[in-house]
């Protein structure tokens, strides 16, 4: 599992670090989650945990991580007033704690959190080959006839997945973030639209004019081959 530990503290880095190494995580640290959300990793996202004094730029952070990453993100904060929490639970934070916290109560807190996050994996699921287009769970790889397969991120691949289950029906952009994100809030329709141009950015030999992932205008969007 990989985790990633943000702080711009190298002591607290170093110490919460050891802390989920020895909780069976692959540990990466970072000064902040800046950029974050536009990093490709090798070995999907699992968990996030921010440690840091500016909550208003962690919540920005946070917000720009939701559009990539349905990860659960842990806040260690120094001041837990009822409006911050809030406001970090709102940009998508899934637990806001004192800082600092022990390290066993740390290790329940992820493990808990990957527990209720926890969903069918994608190496269990079987492949979609409908001809025009073929999803591979085991490998995160799609390929579109005439194209290279490609790689595809959690999220992508979590969208594509519903689309082709769902092929010739209309999702609607709030069950697309649900299932997607596996939560609602505001500017779902910007999380959905920004990671459907990705997708067909990778499915479709031509993005600007797609043949597969339609736009249906003001409700959502559908996944149809022609023919089928």
């Amino acid at each position: 599992m990989q985790a990633i530990i943000a702080s711009n503290d190298p002591d607290e880095r170093d110490y919460y670090g050891f802390v989920l190494r020895h909780a069976g995580f692959t540990v990466a640290l970072r000064a902040d989650l800046k950029g974050l959300a536009e990093q490709t990793f090798e070995k999907p996202l699992d968990l996030v945990v921010a440690c840091a004094e500016d909550l208003d730029g962690l919540r920005e952070d946070i917000k720009s991580l939701r559009a990539a990453s349905e990860a659960p993100v842990i806040v260690l904060a120094q001041s837990t007033r009822e409006e911050q929490v809030v406001s970090l639970l709102d940009a998508g934070a899934d637990l806001v704690l004192p800082h600092p916290v022990g390290p066993r109560a740390l290790r329940e807190y992820c493990r808990s959190l990957l527990r209720r996050a926890g969903n069918i994996p994608a190496f269990s699921l079987p492949t979609l080959d409908l001809g025009e287009i073929a999803l591979n769970p085991s490998t995160m790889t799609v390929q579109t006839a005439g194209m290279q397969p490609m790689r595809l991120t959690q999220l992508e691949f979590r969208l594509l997945y519903v689309l082709m289950t769902n092929r010739g029906q209309v999702i609607p952009s709030e069950v697309i973030v649900e299932r997607v994100w596996g939560y609602s809030g505001t500017g779902s329709k910007d999380l959905v639209r920004g990671l459907v141009s990705r997708l067909r950015g990778k499915i479709e030999p031509s993005p600007n004019n797609p043949r597969l992932v339609h736009t249906v205008p003001g409700v959502g969007y559908m996944f149809q081959i022609d023919g089928q």
